[in-house]
Parts: structure tokens; sequence; C-alpha cells
């Protein structure tokens, strides 16, 4: 298929910093959230127009992430999921192929495993690489809303405890390599979903949960907020005149959440414990490497620019290839190149 590079697609406004919420025990701990749409609704038209294309993926004068001694994903990486609510097929479909995709190194380039490399190339105290290998694992559908369709980040801890509990068909439990994937569908609401967040991560409590897991929330945002959190598949009322990206699995909801995702699974992997990778002196406000890179897609990307990303010939807009689909996903800070960096850079 004729592909082609994109410097003249619809704009990507300024993006606010991923927030770092911390609760207390009771009010469900801190969880790295991430939110990339622009906000402010007072900036002018122009403010959110292209910029001149420069290498400008990051500050490596100012950024500071240093390793904190604790672990990291080293170990083969299994994602369990959990189907919160009514999901498609085709939805699920979308998903799974993206994750399945990260250790696809047959993939043509620019590829999502290719993606995940920057991933790898951070360690453990004891030199280990995160593992390169990520794989689907089981997964528990709970069509019915077990625990409604509102839901605290505490209650999003008890549908992990429920997932892993079950009578039936109980999730895995696996501390050491196990990444759990809650999804919600787009008719749930979960705290400060669409004002502040669009996902988050965190590890489950033993008080609560009886284990302590590696977890991520990623919520479908196409009936409430799309224009926040499937940016930039859908703009925000407050940016007028401007076509939107189109969608590279034709479902603007899905295709969303598919960045914030990898985002999620990056930072999982690097910083499970919320004391291995990140900048910062604070624990309970890390930046961490998806952080530092969000709203950069390509080379060139920053400020109020995507950087330079790829056409399909349907016109949809994408910047790395999945084994059967393609995905527009966020590059992540290189530790190594101290700058952000992803399989479709132009220096690659």
């Amino acid at each position: 298929m004729c592909q082609g590079l994109s410097a003249a697609s619809p704009p990507s406004a300024a993006f606010l910093s991923l927030t770092l919420v911390v609760f207390s025990l009771l009010a469900g701990g801190p969880v790295a959230a991430w939110r990339p749409w622009p906000q402010n609704g007072k900036m002018n038209v122009t403010d959110y127009a292209f910029g001149d294309s420069k290498k400008y993926e990051g500050s490596s004068e100012f950024v500071k992430l240093r390793y904190h001694m604790g672990p990291v994903l080293t170990t083969n990486i299994t994602v369990h999921t959990i189907w919160y609510g009514k999901w498609d097929r085709s939805q699920k479909k979308i998903i799974r192929e993206f994750i399945n995709s990260i250790s696809a190194t047959n993939s043509p380039h620019p590829s999502v495993a290719g993606w995940w490399r920057t991933v790898q190339l951070y360690t453990d105290q004891t030199g280990a690489n995160i593992s390169k290998t990520v794989r689907l694992g089981e997964e528990k559908n709970d069509r019915f809303y077990s625990h409604g369709k509102s839901l605290t980040r505490l209650s999003i801890q008890s549908v992990i405890k429920s997932a892993i509990t079950a009578k039936t068909r109980p999730l895995p439990i696996n501390p050491r390599s196990g990444l759990y994937l809650l999804l919600t569908a787009d008719d749930v609401y979960v705290q400060d979903f669409c004002t502040s967040v669009c996902g988050f991560h965190y590890f489950t409590f033993p008080s609560l949960v009886g284990y302590t897991l590696p977890y991520a929330w990623v919520g479908n945002s196409a009936k409430l907020c799309p224009g926040q959190c499937a940016y930039p598949f859908a703009l925000p009322a407050y940016i007028p005149n401007q076509k939107p990206f189109k969608s590279p699995n034709g479902d603007v909801g899905v295709d969303g959440m598919i960045s914030v995702i990898g985002h999620e699974m990056a930072e999982l992997a690097s910083n499970p414990l919320a004391n291995a990778w990140y900048a910062g002196q604070d624990p309970s406000f890390p930046v961490e490497i998806a952080d530092l890179c969000e709203g950069i897609y390509g080379t060139g990307g920053g400020g109020s620019y995507t950087g330079q990303v790829l056409d399909a010939r349907d016109g949809a807009t994408y910047n790395m290839n999945g084994i059967r689909r393609r995905f527009l996903v966020q590059w992540l800070w290189s530790h190594v190149l101290n700058y952000c960096t992803g399989p479709n850079a132009l220096d690659h």
C-alpha cells in the first residue's frame, strides 16, 4: 500500500502534562494518569497551528530521568485483560492485535515491535533488560457491570479482585510478570475520566486485593469525551475550523485507546512499583518514560506539532505497523539517546 509522510495533517495542540494523582490508601493510592488532549480553551486558533518542522523530540538538557533501584519487568510479560462492560468483537480484535504486535518482529517497518525496543533498553540493578516478549494471557468478560457503571479508583481494584477470585475461569495470579489491563466500555465513567485522566497505572494493594499486581486502566471515550481522550482522531469543541485525523482502524474510541494503552504498558514495564525509572525526586509524582514524550508521534514533534506521520492510501493516519493493522502511538523517552524516539523517526 502506498504510504507517504504527512507534514500537513491536523494540528496537535499543546498538550497538558500527564497528571499523577496521589491518594491515601482509602482513596486508592497514587496513579500515573494520561490526558492527551489540549485543554486551554482560551488559546487562539493560531496557537494550534503547525510550527516549522524541526528536531524537537524532547529536551535532553533538562530531563533528569534516573533509575531508583526498583524492579522492572524482565521476565516474559503476560497481559491479562478485563473487558468491563459491553464490547464488540471488532473492538477487542483491534486491541488484541496491538498487544500481539509488540513482539511481532516480522511486522513491516516502522513497527510496533520497533517502538517497544525503546522500552527494552531499560534495565534493573542486575543489568537485565525489560523483556522483549509481550503476549496476551487470559481474559475476563464483565458484561453485566458487576461494580456498576461509575467506578472509583478503589472500585477498579475491586474489579481486578473479582476477576482473579471468580468461581469460574479466574484470571491467573502472576505478580512477577503479569500485567493486568482493565478496559472500560464507552458507557462506563471512571473517577476523573474525561476531566483530568484518560488512563492510569499503579499496583493493587494486598489489603484490598490480596496481592501486589501491576495494573493499568484505560477507558473508551467514544461516547463521553472523544475530543479529550481520542485526540487527535476527534477534536475538542474549542479548536474550530480543523479536521481530526482519520483513525487507522475505523473506530475513533478504540484507536484513541491504543496510544493510551501503549503509554501505560511502557510505564508499567519500566516502573511497575513506582520505584524504578522516573524523573523527579518524589515517587508520588514521577515523570515516566511516556510522560516525557506526550503528543509526539514523529520526527519534529513537540509543542503544537505531532511530528511527521504516515498517511495510508485511504487517508488514515498512523505511525507504525502491527501484524495486520496500523496504529498511531506516541513516542517514548530513550535514556540512551536522551530524547524521544519511535520507529518512524527519519534519522533511523
